[in-house]
């Protein structure tokens, strides 16, 4: 008569029981309301969001200071608006809002800004990202012609 044991690693009850623990945890933190919330389960910003529209005007001034070096900066983002959804899954292993919105600049100009929230692509998987491009402000074309890759 011989005895059947489990094959199975003594750390994988271990990763259940945390999993589980994880799971309970998540299913206790309150969950903000957003119209991007429900293509991707996490917590990602819409195009109007405040810190979204805060990071880009952040971000612009730092790239005008070390690359364009023209002084400009955004003084505000007028009229954002959701451009396209897709969502994660079906082919799709990321879930993306396309944006658009109209950029007041600091040389009294007005150009089309264009950007992408990228759900889970900040650094290490962790949180978003968001790339941006402003017509007429790419001229490395990062984000192809007329800032086509994030239409």
């Amino acid at each position: 008569m011989s005895i059947r044991t489990s094959r199975r690693p003594a750390g994988a009850a271990a990763l259940r029981l945390a999993m589980a623990g994880l799971l309970a945890i998540t299913a206790l933190m309150p969950v903000a309301a957003t119209p991007a919330r429900a293509f991707t389960g996490g917590n990602f910003p819409a195009c109007e969001a405040p810190q979204v529209l805060t990071y880009i005007q952040k971000r612009f001034v730092w790239t005008d200071q070390h690359l364009l070096k023209r002084g400009l900066a955004i003084d505000a983002i007028h009229h954002p608006e959701t451009n396209r959804v897709v969502p994660a899954g079906y082919g799709e292993p990321i879930g993306r809002l396309y944006c658009h919105a109209t950029a007041r600049m600091n040389d009294g100009h007005k150009r089309e800004i264009w950007y992408l929230i990228e759900a889970g692509m900040g650094f290490a998987g962790i949180a978003d990202n968001v790339e941006f491009c402003i017509s007429g402000l790419d001229p490395f074309k990062v984000y192809g012609a007329w800032c086509r890759s994030v239409r």
